[in-house]
């Protein structure tokens, strides 16, 4: 009589799946300032926003956590959207107002600091400004600038080094 081999196999977890209410209330803000700095254009930036979390929905079950979180994976979204975006329209338009500024602040001199960087901003190439938007309005660390980007963190981190210093140069100037 043989006895029957019992094997446990243990459940495989998934990862939670994306909660798309949370994750367009904590990054949609800083997602459009993103845009509007990559394409200077508020009203394009607002189109191509909503065209990003339409994919990102559309494509939520190839989501993996291994390769980021779902911050970073939405920015790489909307660059690709962005990108997109710019190429259809082979050109660049002016910034009509500070992204995500509803109304002018009360203190002069902050309007004044934000106009000055605004406008420091539009004078920059585009691969310096899209650095600083990435990591200050995406606040999406080094590393997942690099894999967004497809270079290595270190790249990142002197590009991004040199971006930030050559904006402090122009608000100065």
């Amino acid at each position: 009589m043989s006895q029957a081999l019992s094997v446990v196999v243990p459940e495989v977890q998934e990862a939670p799946a994306i909660s798309f209410a949370e994750l367009y209330r904590d990054s949609v803000g800083d997602l459009y300032a993103y845009v509007a700095t990559m394409l200077q254009d508020r009203g394009a930036a607002e189109d191509v926003v909503a065209q990003a979390f339409e994919r990102a929905y559309r494509k939520r079950r190839t989501f993996d956590r291994k390769r980021g979180n779902e911050r970073a994976w939405l920015f790489g979204i909307a660059r690709n959207a962005a990108l997109d975006e710019l190429r259809r329209r082979k050109r660049t338009t002016a910034l009509v107002a500070e992204p995500g500024e509803v109304a002018a602040p009360d203190d002069p001199e902050l309007l004044v600091r934000r106009v000055t960087v605004r406008d420091a901003l539009n004078r920059m190439e585009p691969r310096d400004r899209e650095l600083i938007a990435l990591k200050y309005h995406g606040d999406l660390n080094n590393g997942e600038i690099a894999k967004l980007l497809g270079t290595s963190e270190s790249n990142v981190g002197t590009r991004l080094h040199r971006a930030v210093t050559k904006l402090r140069e122009a608000c100065d100037a």
